[in-house]
């Protein structure tokens, strides 16, 4: 039996990865887990607003809120406690995380992106920009990668990753479409296996334990 999950949610903008975990965590069919908080750096996130519809409890924190970075992590890091939180989904946050928290979390803090990573990951690549650069490299493929997140952007153990085509009539708005329906595919599947004990961590990879 593995401990619950009390997830934090991270996210900048309209929280449809957020909802994609919530259902199937109040459906049953994600056990021994709960999202207790949602934090944006957005006041005006979608994601706040699903939160407060969930009746989960829900925090605007943003960096132009304090007067240092020193002081934002540490008021991040204790409404990380105060919430008892020992899990960490980025739904589409667009901040680095401070290696102070990826260190207070390590192993415990994780992220989807909209590519197959190690491709098309790093600095500046999200939301559109990611499929804009699909595209013009002319790839054959593109999808979701649920990675640990260390202290590079797009860089750590990847956990899951789900491919799909692209197709030659593919624009970065139509191949957004597909590549977020993956990522609500596959976001909630790594939840599941965190939440049962599955998932075992080295230094670049990522052991996925079948079931007994």
């Amino acid at each position: 039996m593995t401990s619950t999950l009390n997830i934090a949610v991270l996210a900048s903008g309209k929280g449809s990865n957020l909802k994609a975990i919530i259902d199937p965590v109040r459906a049953g069919t994600i056990r021994q887990a709960r999202v207790s908080l949602v934090i944006s750096n957005n006041s005006d996130a979608g994601a706040l607003q699903i939160a407060r519809a969930n009746g989960i409890p829900s925090l605007h924190l943003s960096r132009q809120q304090f007067e240092s970075d020193e002081a934002f992590n540490k008021a991040l890091l204790s409404a990380l406690t105060r919430h008892g939180i020992n899990f960490i989904a980025l739904a589409g946050y667009l901040k680095k995380i401070h290696p102070s928290i990826i260190q207070a979390y390590r192993n415990r803090i994780i992220n989807v992106h909209p590519a197959l990573l190690p491709s098309f990951g790093g600095p500046g690549m999200y939301g559109k920009f990611v499929h804009e650069a699909v595209i013009k490299s002319r790839a054959a493929t593109s999808g979701a990668t649920v990675h640990i997140v260390d202290d590079q952007y797009d860089h750590g153990a990847i956990i899951l990753q789900k491919s799909l085509p692209v197709a030659p009539d593919d624009t970065p708005e139509t191949l957004a479409a597909k590549v977020s329906a993956i990522e609500h595919q596959i976001y909630p599947e790594a939840i599941r296996l965190f939440a049962e004990g599955r998932v075992k961590i080295g230094e670049q990879h990522v052991e996925i334990e079948s079931h007994a």
